[in-house]
């Protein structure tokens, strides 16, 4: 077993009196594991949960830092059971003590029956109502029927008490029954000043002694039955009644346990895509503001050992690329070095683009000249992204479009965030409101209209498991290197889409994450090229459905598209060819591998 504690909350109004409370009962060297917790009714969908997550990792966010007894991945769960969640974590954990926020005396804690919760037989369990914004020393009632107990219920009662506090053992023996002897346990507990033993009415007993104390910890041997039950042997749920007061109830993993069959609200065959899809929304949408302490990006970085890159794909940019270059440098290379290097990958610009990068003083890189001998070149934005991949060094990579006229540090911490936040994603997409150029102004929504029009619909259609994303085709993403090596790319416009089904095919949708970089004002398309744009992610969808599903469309669809011109003094079809060839791994080109070896 670790010496590790687990505090579950369903509510974080209080998480730093509990944070304070929890590190009293934290054994040394051991880590604090943070879990939030959010019910969400059972006729709503889960996604209802997004907005609360965010507040929850908020609130997280504001109290650990600098705290390093405090694991760095706190959880928010979100669900119709939240806590059968927690318990199918801990059966593949191991932890010390598992101490859960009970927000009120009912029968069940995020959807779980509060007995099965006790009865766990490899941790030390304590249920806390009331608890939260108890800090300061107090009078504690320690009431327990005999010994497997007394360890967990000792440790709970002295750090209620704190320094000053006193703890009274209220030794609970039913009318004719033996009582131990108390004096044993007085020279094993030395922080225990007073014992009471009760051998009559247990429920009275406690009632009067709780008079000159704060808190009660009780047992869970007295309180077999559920809260609600009108048994007369409820003995939790008569103190509670009538002593108003906060209460913990404490269960060892070393006492024998029965099974509790813990009935779902919803059974496996009601666990539908849909709901898998709310889920992941709701745990895995962040906004970039949860990652704008830049020390605490740094700090997570240094302590994982990893570089970091960015990439600025480039087609002539001369009116914005400084801008975009000098903000990311200034701010996350000179002042804080989140970034290790930024490079620019330029597509044979014809303007200024690559001069004003060098003047910069980053590095750039003409895609069309990387691995030329090898594998030869291709135009096209995606191909320059596949080749970044073998003129950089990081663990991670972000890529980063250089059209943003409202660049802000943002669009970069927002998708390294959660990367260096949690372990488990491999792959962050961008998302933000787009408003669209109208005459002069600014038209507050409308940008997007690929992704509204052609692939969202084709992922709701096809991908399902996708159809949370909420721009799959943004410029702005993240990523591991050790599994972007492994994907291939394809070289134009449907770079985005290959990329998104690629990782969750390979790696499952728990491996994505998107982030709000809140609004991205840029220069916007002609029709022309998002019709060019769209017969490109059409293919994409096509070969990737062929792979999945069998079959040999694009063999025999046209490559071919017609384009509409209307000028002044012409009116005609112009034909071009489109179409995005399928890079293999980088991993499997050779000289990759020699620059790169794993």
């Amino acid at each position: 077993m670790s010496n590790d504690v687990m505090l579950v909350l369903s509510d974080n109004k209080d998480l730093g009196d509990w944070i304070t409370f929890a590190k009293r009962l934290l054994p040394a060297n051991g880590e604090l594991l943070l879990r939030g917790m959010i019910a969400v009714e059972a006729d709503k969908s889960l996604s209802e949960g997004a907005m609360a997550a965010r507040e929850w990792r908020k609130a997280f966010h504001a109290v650990t830092l600098d705290q390093a007894f405090i694991h760095d991945e706190a959880l928010v769960i979100v669900d119709y059971q939240p806590f059968q969640r927690i318990l199918n974590e801990l059966k593949t954990r191991s932890i010390h003590l598992l101490l859960v926020e009970w927000d009120r005396l009912n029968d069940t804690i995020g959807g779980v029956p509060f007995e099965q919760i006790l009865m766990s037989p490899s941790y030390d369990v304590a249920l806390a109502i009331g608890v939260g914004a108890i800090t300061e020393s107090h009078p504690v009632l320690l009431s327990l029927r005999g010994g497997p107990n007394l360890s967990i219920g000792t440790r709970i009662a002295s750090a209620l008490a704190g320094e000053k506090g006193t703890v009274t053992l209220f030794h609970a023996v039913d009318k004719g029954r033996a009582a131990v002897d108390l004096e044993v346990v007085m020279r094993s507990v030395p922080r225990i000043g007073r014992t009471v033993t009760a051998v009559s009415s247990i429920v009275d007993g406690i009632v009067r002694e709780s008079l000159a104390h704060d808190i009660i910890v009780m047992g869970a041997s007295l309180s077999q039955s559920r809260p609600r039950s009108t048994s007369r042997n409820n003995i939790l749920s008569a103190v509670a009644e009538r002593t108003r007061k906060p209460i913990v109830v404490v269960h060892t993993a070393e006492q024998e346990s029965a099974e509790f069959h813990v009935p779902n609200l919803f059974t496996p065959e009601d666990d539908t895509l849909s709901i898998r899809v709310d889920r992941w929304f709701a745990e895995n949408t962040f906004h970039s503001s949860e990652f704008d302490n830049l020390d605490t990006l740094l700090d997570l970085k240094a302590r994982q050992g990893i570089r970091i890159s960015v990439v600025l794909p480039t087609l002539n940019e001369a009116k914005t690329v400084e801008r975009v270059i000098r903000t990311i440098k200034d701010t996350l290379m000179d002042q804080v070095p989140l970034i290790d290097e930024i490079v620019l990958i330029d597509s044979n610009s014809s303007d200024d683009t690559v001069a004003i990068a060098k003047a910069c003083g980053i590095p750039t890189v003409i895609h069309q000249e990387v691995l030329v001998d090898e594998v030869g070149s291709f135009s096209g934005k995606g191909e320059a992204l596949w080749k970044s991949l073998h003129v950089t060094h990081g663990d991670i990579i972000a890529w980063i479009d250089t059209d943003i006229t409202n660049i802000h540090p943002r669009f970069i911490y927002g998708l390294l965030g959660p990367l260096l936040k949690y372990p488990h994603l491999q792959f962050v997409k961008g998302f933000y409101t787009r408003p669209l150029n109208v005459g002069n102004g600014l038209q507050a929504y409308g940008g997007g209209r690929v992704t509204e029009l052609v692939a969202r619909p084709l992922l709701n259609l096809f991908y399902p498991e996708l159809s949370g994303i909420i721009q799959p085709l943004s410029g702005e993403y993240a990523g591991r290197r050790q599994v972007l090596e492994q994907l291939p790319f394809f070289s134009g416009y449907g770079v985005e889409t290959g990329l998104l089904i690629d990782i969750f095919s390979r790696f499952g949708l728990h491996s994505l994450a998107q982030c709000d970089l809140e609004v991205r004002v840029h220069h916007n398309q002609p029709l022309t090229n998002l019709s060019k744009m769209s017969f490109a992610i059409l293919q994409v969808f096509f070969a990737r459905l062929e792979s999945r599903y069998g079959g040999d469309l694009l063999n025999h669809a046209n490559r071919s598209m017609k384009l509409v011109v209307q000028e002044a003094e012409r009116f005609a079809l112009d034909i071009i060819e489109i179409g995005d060839h399928e890079r293999i791994p980088m991993i499997d080109v050779a000289p990759y591998r020699s620059k790169h070896p794993s």
